[in-house]
Formats: C-alpha cells, structure tokens, sequence
C-alpha cells in the first residue's frame, strides 16, 4: 500500500511514459518478497523504474552513500527493509532517511520529494523502533511478529499531507475511507496491546534473546565444532537482531530442510517461514551475502524468544547434533 501509494502520487508529473519519466524506485538486494514482488509487478507493468542496491557481503548492510548514488531526478521512494528476515541484520535507516530528506530540501519546487518507507517487521520487539528518530514516511507493522495477532499495520507520516496514502481497495468508508470493511476490533485491540506490552518490556525481552542466542551459538560451536558449525551473517555486536541465528551444518547431506524434518522438538525454518515451498533452493539472501550454495541449502534459522530457557536449548542442540550424525551415516559421510 506505501509503495503503491508513494508511486501514484508521483505519476502525473510525468509528462510522458519513456522510462526516464516514470517514477524512479530504490531498494536492496535482501528484500522479503513482500516488498521485492510488488516492486518487480511494478516493473512489468511499466509503472517505476528501479534500482537495486546490493549490501555489502561483508557485514550485509547497504551502503548509505551508495543509496545517495542511485537518486535520480525521478526517485521518489526509497524501501528498505529495517532488519533481514533470514539473517537479522539492521539496516541504517535513519541515515538513509536523513539523507534524502537532504536531497528532497535541495530538489527543484516541481520536484517530489523522495519518500521512504521500511519494512520493520522483523524489528519491532527485538529492537527499539522510534518512528520519529528513523525518519521514515511510512513503516510497516506485522503483528505476529511480537506476540500479537496475525494482523498489522501501517504508519503513515502526514497521509492528508505530504505523505500520500491512496487506497487499494473501494467500498465503504472505514478507517478514514483508507481501508474499507468493517475493522476486526478484537483483532486491532490485541495488536495495541501487545505493542503498550513491547514498550514497557522492551529490556527484558531483547536481553533474554539475547541470552539465549548467544548460548544457543556457544553450545552449538561446542558440539559440532567451527569445521561443522557456521553461522551465516555477521555476528559482531549490535549487527543484527538479538533473536536470530542463521546457521549452516557443513558437509554432504546435511541439507538443512532434510535436517528439521527430521527433528521432532522444536520448529526452525531454513529462511523465510512464509517460503516453506522452496526449501531445496539456496536463500538469495544468503547467496547476497556471500554465502556459497552449498552451505546455504544447509541453512536452518533459528530464533529464541521472550521467554526461551538455557535448558530448551540444550535439548534443541543435542537433537540437531543426534540428527545430523544420522543422516551423515545414512549418507557414508565420515563425521
């Protein structure tokens, strides 16, 4: 709806529909198909043109300044996810949004200004996410994601003013005529809830995944060793979420989608949940941050939570550990 909305507001200053007038997009390389699968809908209808910034393979950032780089007179929306799904790396928001707040101050008066929106779903609950202190326009909400129902959000910086909101659907006149249909009052209620209940907990929540990470990764380094152990992503502190661990057991037959079907008492997923379908294919986003092939169809994401103990974890380990020399054996792989 952000994305759509900021594109169509740009679209009657095109004079023409040569692909140097259309509105011009930004993004990265590391998108949830979420946002990378109506920006490529876009393209094909001919309605934006767009950029891909790649993140460094290093660390799995995007550059900021190669952000500023891609900006042509035409771009008037920037969407990058706030932390990777796959990986929980945050990204630099509130730079990106400070410098195109720079670049929209300097534009002509004719010009539109470069609006930016985040994906911050995988943020919110983990992280302190601060609407104002990121700087962004609009900022998607995903409720599931911190313990509330399955429904969600958007914020929408001024939608009567600078910031367009047009709605994707026509009938009745709910929510200020932006969304049509009766709300879901139980629904919506939970969803405030259980953000008054990240506001107030925040510390606590993030430091017990924290935690709990941590020991996961030490255990894990312990049974399998760093020959068969490796963390995919970067992992100094502060780079990523405090909940997620993507990992990869290396070696033949240990596809990570073989391994969790196999293990019977814990859920994980090898990347993005909503994605089961495609367990046999290497994650583009780990193969964006420069994780071979082979190890990434062996990736298994694993994220802890609020109230995730050192001893569940225990249990998870050795169970992945008992596993994985299985399906070696199965496979006459030395281990």
């Amino acid at each position: 709806m952000a994305i759509r909305s900021a594109v169509a507001s740009a679209r009657p200053a095109a004079a023409t529909n040569s692909a140097r007038s259309r509105p011009h997009v930004i993004t990265s390389n590391v998108e949830h198909d979420s946002v990378k699968l109506v920006l490529e809908a876009l393209v094909a209808e001919g309605a934006i043109e767009l950029s891909v910034v790649n993140v460094a393979q290093q660390t799995g950032v995007v550059n900021v300044d190669a952000v500023v780089a891609a900006v042509r007179p035409e771009t008037v929306l920037v969407t990058i996810m706030l932390a990777n799904n796959e990986v929980g790396t945050i990204q630099p928001i509130a730079a990106i949004s400070a410098a195109m707040q720079e670049l929209s101050n300097a534009r002509p008066a004719d010009h539109p200004r470069i609006l930016v929106h985040t994906d911050a779903a995988q943020a919110i609950g983990k992280i302190p996410v601060n609407v104002r202190e990121l700087g962004v326009d609009y900022l998607t909400i995903v409720g599931h994601k911190f313990y509330a129902p399955r429904n969600g959000a958007l914020f929408v910086n001024n939608p009567r003013g600078y910031t367009p909101l047009h709605p994707l659907l026509q009938g009745g006149g709910q929510e200020d005529k932006f969304r049509p249909g009766t709300e879901n009052t139980a629904m919506i209620a939970g969803l405030g809830a259980a953000c008054e209940l990240v506001t107030a907990h925040l510390a606590d929540y993030a430091a017990n995944m924290l935690a709990t990470r941590n020991y996961f990764e030490e255990k894990m380094l312990q049974r399998f060793s760093k020959h068969r152990f490796q963390v995919n992503g970067p992992t100094f502190l502060g780079a990523r979420l405090p909940n997620t661990c993507n990992f990869s057991l290396i070696g033949q037959g240990l596809i990570g989608s073989h391994v969790l079907a196999a293990c019977k008492t814990f859920y994980a997923s090898v990347g993005a949940a909503c994605h089961a379908e495609h367990t046999m294919r290497p994650s583009p986003i780990l193969l964006a941050i420069g994780v071979n092939p082979e190890n990434a169809v062996n990736a298994i994401r694993v994220s802890t939570g609020r109230d995730t103990t050192f001893a569940e974890l225990d249990t998870v380990v050795e169970e992945l550990y008992n596993v994985a020399m299985a399906l070696c054996n199965s496979a006459g792989v030395a281990h």
